[in-house]
Parts: C-alpha cells; sequence; structure tokens
C-alpha cells in the first residue's frame, strides 16, 4: 500500500477537532455563542485551550474586548441547537434565546457559560496569534463546571457519560468505546 501526495495542502486532513461552544459578552451584557468546529489543548500546566476564530466573526471582537471567552463542550443531543448556533450570527440576535439555553453566570470572568452544557471552561485570553484567516486565541483555564451526573463518585470525569461531537471538515461525528489508555505499550 502506497501513498499519494495531496497536491493542495489543506487542514482537512488533520483531524479530528473537538466541536465546542464559545461564550462571550458585549459591553452591554448581551451574551453570544458561536460553533468552533477547531479547538484543542495547548499546555496542562498552566492548562490552556486554543480555538480558531474567523478574523470577521462577531464574537472575536467581543472576545477582543473582555479578554476572556467560555468553552462549553456540548453533548451529541446538543448538536441542533450547537450548530444553527454557527449558521447565524449574534449580530442580528440573542442567540441564547433562539436556541432556548440559559446564560450561566461565570465566578472567574465576565462572559456566561451555557446552562445546559454538560462542561464548562472559564478562560482568561493569555495569547492571540494571527494566521491568516484565522486567529488562534488561547485561554488559561480559570475554572470549570460540570454536570454531576458525567462524573465518578470519586469526582473525575466519567468519558463513557460525556457523548461528546467531533468536527470533520464539515462532519460531525461521535466517538464509540475506549481502545486503551496512554502508554498502554509500555504497560
Amino acid at each position: 500500500m502506497g501513498k499519494v501526495r495531496i497536491e493542495r495542502p489543506s487542514v482537512q486532513w488533520f483531524y479530528p477537532w473537538p466541536l465546542v461552544l464559545v461564550s462571550c459578552v458585549d459591553d452591554q451584557g448581551k451574551p453570544n455563542i458561536i460553533t468552533i468546529g477547531a479547538s484543542s489543548i495547548c499546555s496542562s500546566n498552566p492548562p490552556t485551550v486554543g480555538v480558531a476564530i474567523g478574523v470577521r466573526q462577531y464574537s472575536l471582537g467581543l472576545i477582543q474586548n473582555t479578554q476572556d471567552f467560555g468553552v462549553n463542550i456540548p453533548g451529541a443531543d446538543q448538536l441542533p441547537e450547537a450548530d444553527l448556533c454557527g449558521c447565524i450570527s449574534g449580530r442580528d440576535c440573542n442567540k441564547f434565546d433562539v436556541v432556548g439555553w440559559t446564560p450561566q453566570p461565570s465566578v472567574e470572568i465576565k462572559s456566561p457559560l451555557i446552562a445546559e452544557s454538560p462542561i464548562s471552561l472559564e478562560c482568561r485570553l493569555v495569547h492571540t496569534a494571527h494566521l491568516g484567516n484565522h486567529d488562534w486565541l488561547i485561554g488559561e483555564i480559570v475554572a470549570v463546571h460540570a454536570q454531576d451526573d458525567i462524573l465518578t463518585d470519586a469526582g473525575a470525569l466519567d468519558h463513557a457519560k460525556t457523548n461528546p461531537v467531533f468536527s470533520f471538515w464539515g462532519e460531525y461525528w461521535s466517538i464509540g468505546e475506549q481502545l486503551a489508555q496512554w502508554h498502554f505499550a509500555k504497560r
């Protein structure tokens, strides 16, 4: 089996990306949500995550103004609402009202979280990399909120109960079973 060189490099060859909902707020307190298909952990110490936001997106200016944002990880059952938040602009409407979600006050940042999201991270903007038609925003996680029904008795995240969604270049996918733990080959 050989490999074929793809003549036009593209990000579609790198996958998957967890689907996240970034929450932010304007100067008047109007909350907003933007659906992001490109996100990643950047560092574990300090804990940071990165999200790619188009340079013309309404949310980018809001985040630059407040210097913070929420990262909300939806479950697959929330995919219709999550997708809709990526199809309409917060310039024209209140997306929380449109999809029927509740802005949850944050503890450490100005931006709200999504109360219905199984996991929400409060992030302070620590770095912005300007990369063509998207900016990569890196936020330090300063608080985490998780629904108690996705936690183990010890308070850890029970991955089998999360049912996350992943973005594969224009398609949404869920995950199946656990295959192994890190470093299993060495054990």
